[in-house]
């Protein structure tokens, strides 16, 4: 929904039941936001303003913000001069996009007081500009001057000056014959007597009405045509469409807005519902772009590591391959020792000897010119040694790297299947503790974001299935035929849910050598038996077959365990589970990493 003239004066119709309301609240959680607490008739209200660029807004909100510890100074200003007064009157001049909240109280004195809040919901050109009751500016969110803003300043201690334009107003228009001529004239159409209102294109009437009148979305315009059908303008189509939005702004229509605007808009139990039709709208735009715009600046930085152990990994194996003829070096080494006294003590280029290795055939093995061939010989040694050694070492590094690479694809698919920001931030808590990502985080601004995230989660109430108050513990919770299922959301989640939450008899589920969630079928709430003629001492894998569970619930479980993993598209998948007691999380191993034995697999189609 654009936020244009027409949405701003049925937003404002709307919020006159608030008139008489008692300001007791101001809150700033970011540069461009103030949320105003509101108190009448025994009921709390949050009066939501935002300036910001893509999403200015003016509506009642029941969604909670984040606060910073220190409130900025604008905050403090409102604060001063708006707590304890009553909201006297709100309004909007015209179709504009400018909201004047009138306010008045008393001040310590017990002298009236009177001041005004101006909104000015213009894009990138918003303010909140507070004003004495002389007009006098006290103070605004952005200070404008002269040579930014052509037309006025935006300064304390100067006088407030409205913003003008060139458009005509809607709402000065007596009846569809003057709508048209206004249009005619925008067009140049009406300086020839032949020309007509059917001359005006169909494709470009939404810009034609948005640059001759105030207060229409492009988008507003498109949706009535759309609304009303209309395929063509002609004389009979512009008066339907004159007296429609007429009728809406004249009835204060707010549900045919809603309908209007998304063609589904329901009646709701009370008498804001635009405004919180606008609040969970933007709340939901915003909480996307935030969840889209953190998802790929941290992707972005994990990938960036993700290539450089890529890259390391590529240069292991070049050298791991450049060992595999060490071997080779060693038997050169060995025959020029062991034929020393054969061989000429000259600086040669090649020198031919038998391989008793290999029933004494000749072996050619080119020297180096530069050296005698017993130093020759020493040399082969050497790289023999210095290639063993490297061996020796880049194998383990190997290893170390594929954990590495392991655990950062399983880091990429938590971000891929995030759906909030809090669990991104989750996911930014869990690899800020790595120290593989140091470097790649101690220069993003990501990191403050985050950790503004992370403050304001740990304010969430914990789930009620962990008394442990330092976990965030919230995993996904199925119900199927009875059973309890939990699901992992990220790998510190899995780890908990495995290792500490999950009781040994439970069933542990993970789709085989592919990233993705633990899965935990709760057995114990059954009160499932083992088979007592099963001798678990000597056949543990028996277990699962003699626990009284229906194939259906194993296949269901196993069909979460693809759902939430990186093979959820896939065919034919292959899901390990076995009993809790036997997975077993390494020392030193990264989060949600476990091994796991005496466990069966099935296949999910």
């Amino acid at each position: 929904m654009k936020f244009d003239g027409i949405t701003t004066r049925l937003v404002c119709n709307e919020l006159q039941n608030l008139c008489g309301a008692r300001i007791d609240k101001v809150f700033q959680p970011n540069k461009n936001e103030i949320i105003i607490g509101l108190y009448k008739d025994g009921l709390n209200y949050a009066l939501n303003i935002s300036i910001e660029a893509s999403n200015y807004r003016l509506c009642l909100t029941t969604h909670s913000k984040s606060n910073p510890m220190i409130a900025p100074n604008f905050c403090m200003l409102l604060r001063k001069h708006l707590i304890g007064l009553k909201l006297k009157n709100i309004y909007n001049t015209d179709l504009e996009r400018l909201v004047i909240l009138e306010i008045e109280g008393f001040d310590e004195f017990e002298d009236i007081v009177s001041k005004k809040l101006i909104i000015e919901l213009m894009g990138k050109h918003g303010n909140i500009i507070l004003l004495d009751e002389n007009s006098v500016i006290i103070d605004s969110l952005r200070h404008i001057k002269c040579e930014d803003e052509i037309h006025r300043n935006i300064l304390p201690h100067t006088k407030y000056v409205y913003p003008t334009t060139d458009k005509l107003n809607f709402l000065d228009l007596k009846d569809v014959d003057e709508f048209s001529e206004k249009l005619l004239l925008y067009n140049n159409l009406a300086i020839q007597d032949n020309n007509t209102i059917q001359d005006l294109d169909i494709n470009n009437f939404a810009d034609t009405v948005c640059n001759t009148f105030n207060g229409f979305s492009k988008q507003f315009i498109e949706n009535v045509l759309k609304e009303l059908n209309v395929t063509t303008i002609d004389n009979s189509s512009l008066s339907i469409i004159f007296g429609y939005i007429n009728d809406l702004i004249e009835k204060n229509d707010t549900h045919k807005l809603i309908l209007l605007d998304n063609g589904n808009g329901n009646n709701l139990e009370t008498n804001y519902s635009l405004n919180f039709y606008i609040d969970d709208f933007y709340y939901n735009k915003e909480s996307n772009e935030d969840l889209k715009n953190y998802r790929n600046t941290t992707l972005k930085l994990i990938l960036e590591v993700l290539k450089k152990y890529k890259q390391r990994l590529v240069n292991m194996d070049s050298k791991l391959n450049e060992c595999e003829n060490m071997e080779q070096y060693r038997l050169y080494g060995e025959l020029i020792t062991a034929n020393l006294y054969k061989i000429e003590n000259r600086n040669l280029d090649n020198v031919t000897l038998e391989n008793y290795y290999d029933n004494n055939k000749p072996i050619t093995i080119k020297l180096d010119n530069k050296y005698l061939p017993s130093i020759n010989a020493k040399r082969f040694y050497k790289k023999y040694n210095k290639l063993k050694n490297t061996l020796e070492v880049v194998t383990k590094q190997k290893e170390e790297t594929l954990k590495e690479i392991s655990y950062l694809e399983s880091i990429v698919y938590e971000l891929e299947t995030a759906t909030t920001t809090n669990e991104i931030a989750e996911i930014f808590e869990e690899i800020s503790e790595n120290v593989v990502f140091e470097k790649a985080f101690a220069n993003s601004t990501l990191s403050k974001k985050l950790s503004g995230k992370n403050d304001s989660r740990s304010k969430v109430k914990k789930s009620q299935l962990t008394k442990n108050k330092e976990v965030s513990f919230n995993p996904i919770k199925y119900t199927v035929d009875g059973y309890i299922i939990l699901v992992g959301r990220n790998n510190i989640e899995n780890d908990y849910l495995t290792t500490k939450y999950a009781k040994k008899d439970d069933l542990w589920f993970h789709t085989k050598d592919i990233h993705g969630s633990h899965v935990i079928l709760k057995l114990n709430d059954k009160k499932v038996k083992l088979n007592s003629k099963t001798n678990l001492t000597t056949n543990t894998t028996s277990e699962l077959d003699s626990l009284n569970i229906d194939e259906s619930i194993i296949y269901k479980c196993a069909e979460l365990a693809v759902k939430h993993s990186k093979a959820k598209n896939s065919s034919n998948v292959p899901v390990d589970y076995c009993l809790v007691k036997y997975v077993k999380k390494p020392n030193g191993a990264k989060p949600g990493m476990v091994i796991y034995t005496t466990n069966k697999t099935v296949f999910v189609k």
